[in-house]
């Protein structure tokens, strides 16, 4: 095929298929757009490929495993308790194949166009797809950008079959005997957390003074101390320097507080951030305005410098998460369409699935303060809620964070079970202007882990039930 000799037309053309793009396309063609999606690898893009999906799915696997083998104080003891784990990759590779498979469903029954190859932009109205075989222009009206990101690789660490990002470890044929993770974020902690349950002994080297440095200290010391708990072992304030590959193995050199420390492994997992994919798109050669990090700027809608073109996800300012993709796409496709939609991050939900979870939503009781208000933070504890103690798993709180003037609900951190689930309603109430009130007035079943927000917000309200004031 001759590049450019028969341009086809599209009213918008979305640049990715992630969590964000798939998203932005499907409700692009529900409000009566002809859509066409480019998709230079899978459909899913890294969270159902080997992000989100394949991470829980592993972190499923390996709590299954360590809750057999430790079990007694229920009185269920196993014997002969083994991994299969090609079989586990296998089951996890099903999941993923499930979700994609659905993905490409959706787009077709929304009647958008699928494309395979790598978009490049020609002008304000044009890009070029190529794959290996041809090229193909395609003229749009409107485009979203939603082209995520990757792993970032340090010069001392280069990628290899030992050296490894989240994606290696998610492919990984074996299970690590010993396993150096860089990092302690959320990516670190998540996949170091799996392979110590699936009976690694891991290695985490944070360089901040704690892991999860996104969260309160509180928080992360219930994760650290289960962790450690498990047989890891955690150095903060540690600078990883450099690594020595063998064949069946490295050497990883660390300075930790002062001191330079070795930490021998059959894989290092590097963790320290993930890379926007905008340096082969040709977006400055349109004159779309980049931040010096490489982020695409945006106003409140994800539109960019040129009007017509748009970009949401890990390319745009803000936490590189799955849903605040979604929730952008949703608003960049009605932006598109001509309705008034525009981007609020308050009630947008960070997690963490470590064990015990991690869930923070809206304002914590530092960045209230600095906002400003004069809060009231209340907290309930797992272990006072039958439904956690049943669980055998009581270790964690929530704190419910209300403007004291009217118990308006401003935000909420949880650790403990099913946290990510928790947090959806605190979200609501935050979208829904609700109060501590509100929420305690609001019959929760018993015995569940939801009584757990109810009762805090009986704290709020200087009535709590099941706790002493």
């Amino acid at each position: 095929m001759v590049v450019g000799d028969f341009a086809i037309e599209v009213d918008t053309l979305v640049i990715g298929s992630g969590p964000g793009g798939y998203v932005a396309a499907i409700r692009a063609a529900q409000l009566g757009q002809k859509v066409t999606v480019v998709e230079k690898e899978s459909l899913g893009g890294v969270c159902l490929n080997v992000g989100c999906i394949p991470s829980k799915a592993l972190i499923s696997a390996g709590h299954r495993y360590h809750n057999a083998k430790h079990s007694d104080d229920m009185g269920i003891t196993a014997e002969n308790v083994s991994v299969d784990f090609s079989k586990v990759q296998a089951w996890k590779s099903s999941v993923t194949k499930k979700l994609t498979g659905g993905v490409e469903g959706l787009l077709k029954g929304n009647k958008v166009d699928i494309v395979k190859g790598e978009a490049y932009f020609v002008d304000a109205n044009t890009v070029r797809i190529m794959d290996e075989n041809s090229a193909q222009t395609y003229t749009f009206n409107n485009c979203i950008v939603a082209t995520g990101s990757r792993p970032i690789e340090l010069p001392a660490f280069k990628w290899s079959d030992r050296v490894i990002s989240s994606t290696g470890a998610l492919a990984l044929n074996e299970i690590p005997k010993k396993l150096v993770v860089i990092g302690g974020g959320y990516i670190g902690i998540e996949l170091g957390t799996a392979y110590a349950n699936l009976g690694s002994e891991v290695v985490i080297l944070e360089g901040s003074k704690q892991i999860l440095p996104g969260f309160e200290k509180q928080m992360s010391t219930l994760v650290s101390r289960r962790l450690k708990k498990n047989g890891v072992s955690i150095h903060t304030e540690a600078l990883a320097q450099g690594v020595e590959e063998a064949a069946d193995g490295v050497k990883v050199t660390a300075e930790i507080k002062g001191n330079t420390e070795t930490f021998d492994a059959d894989y290092v997992l590097v963790t320290v951030g993930r890379k926007p994919n905008t340096d082969e798109l040709g977006l400055e050669q349109v004159g779309i305005e980049m931040s010096d990090r490489g982020l695409v700027k945006v106003d409140k809608q994800g539109r960019t410098s040129i009007n017509n073109i748009f970009a949401i996800g890990d390319i745009v300012e803000g936490p590189a998460l799955a849903h605040k993709a979604s929730y952008e796409g949703k608003v960049a496709a009605e932006a598109i369409s001509g309705e008034k939609s525009e981007i609020d991050y308050l009630a947008i939900p960070a997690v963490v699935f470590s064990d015990p979870e991690l869930a923070s939503v809206g304002y914590n009781e530092a960045e209230a303060k600095e906002a400003g208000y004069d809060v009231i933070a209340s907290k309930f504890p797992f272990g006072a809620n039958g439904r956690a103690l049943s669980l055998n798993d009581a270790d964690g709180f929530m704190k419910l964070i209300t403007r004291k003037e009217d118990g308006l609900v401003l935000g909420a951190q949880i650790a403990g079970p099913s946290a990510s689930d928790m947090i959806a309603e605190i979200g609501l109430a935050i979208e829904a202007g609700m109060t501590a009130e509100d929420i305690a007035l609001t019959i929760h079943a018993h015995p569940s882990l939801g009584e757990i927000t109810m009762e805090a917000a009986e704290v709020a309200i200087g009535m709590p039930i099941h706790i002493v004031k």
